[in-house]
């Protein structure tokens, strides 16, 4: 049995995510629904100004190993930026709410994950769904670099200006990464300031979750604070938890990672719970 769950997830796992993007161009912005067979669900949710092609990869190999995984569109992505614009933070919560509520309807039990502010909605909806089987918690934020004087400053910025262009590090890496590619490259400031505001909600959170989790974060994250996957951890009130940091990766490492067993971690953890 375990061999042929191998067989089957083996092109996905060493999938050349470039060269499998290239393939899958059309369905950068479009929702995903992988039916499984073993009565089990997984709701995968990306990132700010990004689509669900980020974690359809994960989606994939999670399906052939027998999950049903469905990757939603959050409210205001894989349009244009101006959608996003007047989108506040509690529609995000409300469409995870909803997703969450769908899948329950059908499957034995549903695991939840995200990636950077999938990962924070994840955690809030754990707080009011507390039969969610499990966490996976990827580059989620507990505080964002420069966050208090990075708000303030947004806040004077958007008396100018609506819209600002993403700016990357050097670190980043190459303007053909992923992340890049099918993300928003430029935003309105209104949505990072809902963005901020959620991550503070989810501070208030962590005490009250008390679901397995497995937490992940980049070493080298340049948007997050080197302590966030630390203080996640301290203040979740979870008995089963588990973290893991992922080298030589971008802050939002899951669809440029082309292995570092981050895909065979995660199903091992929800396989364990």
């Amino acid at each position: 049995m375990v061999g042929k769950i191998f067989k089957k997830t083996k092109s996905i796992l060493f999938a050349n995510p470039k060269l499998l993007y290239e393939k899958e161009k059309h369905l950068i912005n479009k929702s995903f629904y992988f039916k499984g067979t073993n009565r089990k669900a997984v709701l995968l949710l990306h990132g700010w100004s990004a689509t669900p092609y980020e974690v359809r990869r994960l989606g994939k190999y999670l399906n052939e190993a027998g999950y049903t995984v469905y990757g939603p569109t959050l409210t205001g992505h894989g349009t244009s930026p101006e959608d996003l614009e007047n989108v506040r933070y509690e529609t995000w919560l409300n469409d995870t709410d909803n997703f969450i509520k769908k899948l329950k309807d059908g499957y034995e039990k549903v695991y939840v994950g995200g990636t950077s502010m999938g990962a924070t909605l994840a955690l809030c909806a754990a707080k009011n769904h507390p039969d969610i089987a499990g966490l996976i918690l990827m580059a989620m934020p507990y505080k964002v670099r420069y966050e208090k004087t990075g708000t303030w400053a947004l806040n004077f910025l958007k008396i100018f200006k609506k819209y600002r262009k993403k700016v990357y590090p050097p670190t980043f890496g190459s303007r053909r990464t992923i992340t890049r590619l099918i993300s928003y490259q430029k935003y309105p400031i209104s949505s990072v300031l809902e963005l901020a505001k959620l991550i503070k909600k989810s501070r208030e959170c962590l005490s009250e979750v008390t679901q397995p989790c497995f937490i992940m974060q980049s070493s080298t994250d340049h948007i997050v604070t080197k302590s966030s996957m630390k203080n996640i951890y301290k203040r979740i009130s979870s008995k089963n938890k588990k973290k893991k940091y992922i080298k030589k990766s971008y802050h939002t490492f899951i669809s440029d990672i082309k292995n570092e067993h981050v895909f065979e971690d995660i199903l091992g953890f929800i396989r364990s719970i």
